[in-house]
């Protein structure tokens, strides 16, 4: 076992963990930063696995923006943060239905391709990645960040009660 086996079955723990703590836990702040972990986890897994591009793709788009957004969303809209006893469910139901899912695509998954040798393509590179970003797929890139943008308007307008309040009087 080499230190890269070692760092990839580290890093895969922790992953793991923090999955199973964002699913957990009863406060959302919380979640959110639990999920920071495991989106950082998965970034150290492909930079092990030395892919560079795809980590810093990852702590850029999932960890800075995703994330980010996600807490501004929990302290725009003044959602409840903390735990709320009022929302509890039984887990068990849950529980069963994602390891059915679970059994069931590891069933499907080892059916479809048994023990075969996948052949891969041959690895790209960022130049490549670029001119197909900004070549062919410029039109919905811009399209996003446009949706995103008002999205982001449309979320700061429903939070402030006193825009569009008459003479004075605020909406409550």
């Amino acid at each position: 076992m080499t230190g890269a086996d070692v760092l990839l079955i580290a890093l895969g723990l922790v992953a793991v963990g923090a999955g199973l703590l964002v699913v957990t836990t009863r406060h959302l702040v919380r979640a959110g930063l639990y999920l920071v972990v495991c989106l950082g986890a998965v970034a150290g897994l492909y930079l092990v696995l030395t892919a560079e591009l795809v980590a810093w793709v990852q702590v850029l788009i999932y960890v800075g923006a995703v994330v980010v957004l996600l807490l501004f969303a929990v302290m725009l809209t003044r959602a409840p943060i903390g735990a709320s006893d009022d929302l509890d469910r039984p887990g068990w139901p849950a529980v069963l239905i994602g390891a059915g899912t679970g059994l069931g695509l590891s069933a499907l998954l080892v059916d479809a391709f048994r023990w075969s040798v996948v052949e891969l393509p041959e690895p790209g590179t960022a130049e490549r990645l670029g001119a197909g970003i900004f070549g062919s797929w410029v039109l919905p890139f811009e399209l996003l960040s446009v949706l995103l943008l008002s999205a982001l308007v449309g979320a700061i307008v429903i939070s402030r009660h006193d825009i569009g309040a008459r003479g004075g009087e605020e909406r409550r």
